[in-house]
């Protein structure tokens, strides 16, 4: 009897806290599925709206203004994803007001045209709601910091129909080389909760159609090659936008006056070029690239240009929607080039601009699975693979960290020099 009580003893404790993180789970899923599904549709019908008035696009410069005022008002200048990759590795805390803020500022972005994507909001507003989830509930730093990852995996699964893929983004995205397992159960019923809340009020899963060639080992090379085109092309996607932000945009102090000039030079480059491809998400794009082999051949970079002019003048929204786009009409261009069938490319460059471009290939393979099905597994893994080691040390979050050096064994600093004592650095530093 004494036996059985002191195991009792033992085992309560634990019963007792599982069933506190899957309540907590099942309650960060199911909010961010509800609020996913709202934000969801906010940007659909704008996006409608947007498409059938064009004219809107040259209220972008009001639009932005209207932005900036609030998140002055909301004192949330400046917080954005990084700030929740701050959260993870620091537990600085995140304002409950950047909720609201990114949640109404990306669908007016959308609206009046920027090009941006959702999961940059999908990844604020899941950690805010589950960093102060934790604290409605008085957990100590370490379980908010797990909390927030939680919610941030269930409301990148409310988006895109991913709870998979979501979980091991959202574990992973703060210290590449390191996935807290620990979160694991928690992020995955709360991922799997989201997706299911946004299935029943009809939010439909992101997936391609994708017509993947039988397995030869050329083609593998022609892949490899592609990877590699891939993990160059996500360095000048990162740069290019962290150049656009701190060191063009960034000379203009006043941010009402640098997002109106950003919101007119987005309005006069669609004039200019007679279409509406590269504002917005721009999800019929990459569609049309990977079902249809089809993409104009300058579309990555323009829509490259896009999102820079977006996001570095101060509007707001995700750079991984972009990222998505970049690649798939990337792949989808050079990849008959390569002798890949176009469709296929396309996929390839999709998965892996993005995995250089957040540094998570794990992740990413898994997306893959789920986005385009296993059938060209080989392929997205290899790509994926390949974009990691060789996009270097650069990232869409500048506070993420780097354990271990992407070629060789030991741990290092940002350059990749050798650095066995030194404590790991983030890409700010």
């Amino acid at each position: 009897m004494k036996n059985i009580t002191s195991r009792a003893q033992i085992v309560w404790p634990i019963v007792k806290r599982l069933a506190l993180w899957l309540a907590l789970s099942v309650l960060i899923g199911a909010l961010s599925g509800i609020i996913g599904t709202a934000f969801h549709i906010g940007v659909e019908k704008v996006t409608e709206l947007r498409l059938a008035h064009s004219w809107i696009l040259w209220l972008l410069p009001v639009i932005g203004l209207g932005i900036v005022a609030i998140y002055q008002y909301t004192k949330t200048q400046g917080k954005g994803t990084n700030d929740v990759v701050e959260e993870l590795l620091h537990g600085k805390g995140l304002p409950l007001a950047l909720l609201p803020a990114i949640f109404v500022s990306t669908v007016l972005t959308h609206l009046g045209g920027g090009s941006a994507g959702r999961e940059g909001a999908a990844l604020q507003m899941g950690g805010s709601l589950g960093f102060h989830t934790g604290r409605l509930f008085r957990l100590d730093e370490e379980d908010r910091k797990s909390t927030t990852m939680v919610g941030m995996a269930a409301f990148f699964s409310a988006l895109f129909g991913t709870p998979v893929g979501a979980t091991f983004f959202a574990l992973g995205i703060a210290s590449v080389g390191e996935v807290r397992h620990r979160e694991l159960l928690p992020a995955l019923v709360a991922s799997y909760t989201a997706y299911g809340v946004s299935m029943l009020c009809g939010v439909e899963p992101t997936r391609f159609r994708v017509t993947v060639p039988s397995f030869d080992w050329f083609l593998l090379i022609r892949v490899a090659v592609l990877g590699i085109l891939c993990a160059i092309l996500s360095v000048l996607f990162v740069e290019t936008i962290h150049f656009t932000e701190h060191r063009l945009a960034g000379r203009i102090t006043n941010p009402y006056f640098r997002i109106a000039l950003g919101g007119l030079m987005i309005a006069g480059l669609t004039f200019l070029l007679g279409t509406q491809d590269y504002n917005g998400a721009g999800m019929g794009v990459i569609a049309a690239a990977i079902e249809e082999g089809r993409a104009f051949s300058c579309a990555f970079l323009l829509k490259l240009l896009f999102t820079a002019l977006t996001l570095g003048t101060g509007f707001k929204g995700g750079e991984v929607v972009p990222s998505f786009f970049v690649g798939a009409t990337f792949g989808c261009v050079a990849g008959p080039i390569l002798g890949i069938p176009a469709g296929c490319a396309a996929a390839v460059g999709m998965i892996s601009v993005f995995c250089g471009a957040v540094n998570s290939p794990l992740a990413s393979v898994i997306l893959a699975l789920e986005l385009f099905g296993g059938e060209g597994l080989p392929f997205y893994a290899l790509a994926c693979a390949l974009a990691y080691a060789f996009s270097g040390y650069s990232s869409l979050y500048p506070s993420q960290r780097i354990l271990f050096s992407k070629i060789l064994v030991n741990k290092t600093d940002r350059n990749g020099e050798k650095d066995e004592g030194a404590e790991p650095t983030s890409v700010q530093e």
